[in-house]
């Protein structure tokens, strides 16, 4: 976060030195991930190429590479190379699992693609536990050439599931802002891409910036601010087809959308003539707009519990910026963060039991997160001006944005802090990630 002395020059700067710092040389690349912290020995798998029956030359996606790197990427699994493999099974029957023994894999998975029209496919894994020598899992999925590398990643997704416990979270998706220089002007550009940093593609562009993207609960529609026209308004855009709707534009501020968990509202950061922020329920169906906070103190940043029955938000009314929880239909506000002058941008875990944020560790801005049962409280970042955390759906990870030289870039982390990765995206400045819900049938 920004260094400030108070609430208000936070949220003036969040709303133009935030963005404006979006600044980028080289035009906007996929991201691309770089493991910096991994949990210790990996479990050694193997993941076989897999086989291919069809009239083209080859299969339309190299899917074991796909969910390999999938793995590889979890920070828990470390596939062997292809050259160290005693045999390439396709089918369960081909399986030794002696030679995988030797080998010292723990887990071998195999499978075949299959062209069963022009542009349609059949997708078929199993999974193997050498030690048990059983069969742990198997599957057929069909796909088409837009969409076997989803198919690719929800492979991966039941995999990594039996494998850990774990929810996977491969087949869902990131949306965050990148800014760029082009011809003199400054381009800010909403981007959505796979959580693997590929398939990414443009939501909104413009000169003016971009800020606060949120997800719908159904993983359809993305809230976010622009400043159009000079004038700070929240708009609400349709993934797939683009279509959006300027869903508030009153006088003063309008900002930190963030969608109920049943979609039907918003909780907004409004501030009138006088530029008083206060926390805000709008109704989408009507625009209808409740008031939640009235202090004199600055009450941004809302976010809603799981069961959409209390938000959570930020205000200095303390003295300091700390957060602060109040019933979604109002009442007295009850301050949750105790640790530390300066804790900001709350956001909770899926499963209810978290509460991420920024937090000012010894001079840095820094991601942490507080156990809501238990009072823990875990610094999981190590930048010097770490910001805008947010959950994976599985509750197991966060995304937030950090500094790499002049660049902002993504980094991932594990909720036990424990696993690390970066995304850097070709020298682009990269900011403003929120991961997107599991994706619905």
């Amino acid at each position: 976060m920004i260094r400030v002395t108070t609430m208000q020059e936070a949220f003036k700067r969040c709303f133009a030195a935030g963005v404006l710092t979006l600044l980028a040389s080289q035009a906007t690349a996929e991201l691309q991930i770089e493991i910096t912290q991994g949990a210790g020995k990996r479990a050694p798998v193997a993941v076989v190429p897999f086989g291919w029956e069809g009239s083209d030359a080859s299969a339309p996606l190299n899917v074991a590479g796909v969910i390999g790197a999938d793995l590889q990427r979890s920070g828990r699994f470390g596939p062997i190379p292809e050259e160290d493999m005693l045999q390439k099974p396709t089918t369960g029957v081909e399986v030794d699992f002696d030679d995988w023994s030797i080998l010292g894999v723990e887990a071998v998975i195999i499978g075949r693609v299959t062209q069963t029209g022009a542009n349609a496919y059949s997708v078929q894994f199993q999974l193997f536990d050498v030690f048990r020598r059983e069969q742990l899992v198997g599957y057929r999925m069909p796909a088409s050439r837009g969409t076997v590398r989803l198919v690719a990643h929800r492979a991966a997704d039941m995999i990594f599931e039996k494998l850990t416990g774990i929810q996977g979270v491969f087949a869902t998706k990131i949306a965050y802002v990148t800014a760029q220089q082009d011809s003199g002007n400054r381009i800010y550009t909403l981007v959505v891409s796979d959580a693997d940093g590929e398939n990414e593609h443009t939501i909104m562009e413009s000169t003016d910036p971009i800020m606060s993207p949120a997800w719908s609960p159904d993983g359809r529609r993305l809230a976010y601010v622009s400043f159009e026209g000079h004038k700070s308004s929240v708009f609400v855009q349709t993934v797939r087809t683009g279509n959006r709707i300027k869903v508030s534009s009153r006088t003063g501020i309008n900002g930190a959308p963030a969608f109920s968990p049943d979609g039907r509202n918003l909780v907004l950061t409004l501030g009138g003539a006088d530029g008083n922020l206060d926390i805000h329920v709008m109704d989408l169906s009507t625009r209808d707009v409740t008031r939640l906070t009235t202090s004199r103190a600055i009450d941004t940043e809302g976010s809603w519990s799981p069961d959409g029955k209390q938000i959570y938000f930020t205000s200095d009314r303390s003295g300091g910026p700390q957060v602060y929880r109040i019933d979604a239909s109002g009442g007295t506000p009850e301050r949750i963060t105790f640790e530390g002058s300066y804790n900001a941008r709350p956001r909770l875990s899926p499963d209810g039991k978290k509460l991420a944020m920024v937090h000012l560790d010894r001079g840095n801005y820094r991601i942490g997160v507080l156990d809501l049962d238990s009072g823990n409280f875990l610094v999981l970042s190590s930048g010097r001006q770490d910001e805008s955390p947010s959950f994976a759906p599985n509750s197991d990870t966060l995304i937030y944005a950090t500094r790499q030289g002049q660049n902002g870039v993504l980094e991932t982390v594990s909720a036990d802090g424990l696993i690390r990765q970066r995304m850097g995206s070709g020298g682009a400045d990269v900011r403003e990630p929120v991961w997107s819900p599991f994706p619905r049938p």
